[in-house]
């Protein structure tokens, strides 16, 4: 196990991510505002009634909690995390009426196909061993009509791209180009593919057709 994931399944972090560490590291690698990706999410996954969500890499939940907070009736929102201790942390601090949690691994989901209308992964793509694996798995279970987000690392086409790339090797996070999610959702026949870039992260989005 690298560093970077190391570090992310180390119950001290698990503690302190969702109120420090996300917040801080994401703003400096996006500045954008945790507050801002939520409200976003709901929106481009396009959340509301009895739809069915899940969030890969969920962490202490945080995210999960918020998008269950847009459904209503039967929908519900599950998490889906490796770490123990986030799962830990998600169970004592973002538990509600529409979400629940689960342990697994992002590259062998325990789902059936089609059996979510939206599926995320915020912030985590970059440390998992196989991420277009684990993306193909979100594919997967992705139902038709539903909605497809991630966020996660963005390396320019460029010497400071470069730099990054071998800076995140180092660590253990991957850090991918402008082209390799979107043409990966293309290749899967989804539409809808939309890609915005803020600072040194991408935020990609696609609906897989009816």
């Amino acid at each position: 196990m690298n560093l970077a994931r190391r570090t992310m399944n180390h119950p001290a972090l698990a503690a302190v991510y969702e109120r420090a560490w996300r917040p801080a590291l994401f703003y400096l690698a996006s500045g954008r505002t945790t507050e801002s990706d939520r409200r976003d999410a709901v929106s481009t996954l396009r959340l509301d009634g009895a739809k069915k969500v899940l969030d890969i890499a969920c962490g202490p939940g945080n995210f999960t909690h918020h998008l269950s907070t847009a459904l209503t009736g039967d929908g519900f929102a599950i998490g889906l995390d490796y770490s123990e201790p986030m799962l830990a942390r998600a169970v004592a601090d973002n538990t509600g009426p529409r979400v629940g949690y689960l342990r697994g691994d992002a590259r062998v989901l325990p789902f059936a196909d089609g059996t979510f209308d939206a599926v995320c992964c915020f912030g985590a793509l970059y440390l998992i061993p196989d991420p277009i694996g684990a993306t193909r798995e979100m594919l997967r279970v992705l139902a038709p009509g539903g909605r497809i987000a991630i966020t996660t690392s963005y390396r320019a086409d460029n010497p400071f791209g470069d730099a990054s790339r071998v800076v995140g090797g180092w660590s253990g996070l991957r850090v991918f180009d402008t082209r390799t999610f979107p043409d990966l959702f293309a290749a899967a026949g989804l539409v809808d593919i939309e890609q915005d870039v803020h600072r040194l992260l991408q935020y990609v989005s696609a609906t897989r057709p009816e």
